[in-house]
């Protein structure tokens, strides 16, 4: 079995891994019926490999203790019979995403914090072979309501209240889980939230308005200690 003990460099781990990731992809989807034929229960254990050269192959373990690189989750041929394909499918997938991570961070076990840290952001970037597998598409979280939260992904209040950038992100969750987040509307113009505009939550009321309702701009939003809506302010004024 071909390793790529001689990736080194951040590029080259997740160079590594994306080809790796290809590899799987591919006998998991495209080349599903000869993976599916190649997993048969009545031999012995057997384990998913993707290569650097984006081939892909069913074979036993590596002999040598410990291995050069980590394994793949082994057995996968066992429960091929006993499950639905799609089900069965969708669990090796599972293993083959954890075992694409596991082989990219031991690459890159000799890389600084921040290396390391990128290496991550680039892999989270694709979408997992899981999600692939299972054709989940990714989708945007709405702001949600946490004390301290200014904006989303553009303002966010430390624990002395003092505002800290944050670049603007989008962390991601699946289609069957965004009902659990409900409609974000905004207080101001009953609009729907939009990942990219500028939205500021009220400290007091915990409402989200659009920043241009309320006249706040990200660089305003900074300066600001505890946000009051324009409701909230007037509130406050009568007491």
């Amino acid at each position: 079995m071909e390793m790529a003990a001689s990736a080194r460099t951040l590029e080259e781990i997740f160079k590594d891994y994306s080809a790796r990731r290809t590899a799987v992809l591919r006998a998991l989807t495209f080349d599903v019926d000869q993976f599916y034929g190649l997993c048969d229960p009545e031999k012995e254990n057997l384990c998913l490999y993707g290569h650097p050269n984006e081939s892909w192959e069913v074979t036993l373990p590596a002999e040598e203790v410990p291995p050069e690189l980590p394994e793949p989750a082994l057995g996968i041929n066992f429960a091929r019979d006993g499950m639905n394909r799609k089900d069965w499918l969708s669990l090796v997938a599972v293993h083959s995403d954890s075992w694409l991570i596991s082989v990219a961070f031991y690459l890159a076990a000799h890389l600084n914090r921040n290396d390391r840290k990128r290496l991550f952001s680039m892999i989270n970037d694709l979408p997992t072979v899981f999600e692939e597998v299972t054709e989940r598409k990714r989708v945007k979280d709405k702001p949600s309501t946490e004390s301290g939260s200014k904006s989303q992904g553009t303002a966010k209040r430390s624990s002395d209240g003092q505002a800290k950038s944050n670049p603007k992100t989008a962390d991601v969750d699946y289609e069957d889980n965004e009902d659990e987040h409900g409609e974000t509307l905004c207080g101001s113009c009953g609009g729907n939230y939009n990942a990219d505009e500028f939205w500021i939550g009220c400290d007091v009321c915990e409402r989200w308005f659009h920043g241009k309702c309320v006249k706040i701009t990200p660089a305003k939003a900074e300066n600001i200690k505890q946000y009051k809506c324009p409701s909230c302010s007037t509130k406050s004024g009568r007491q």
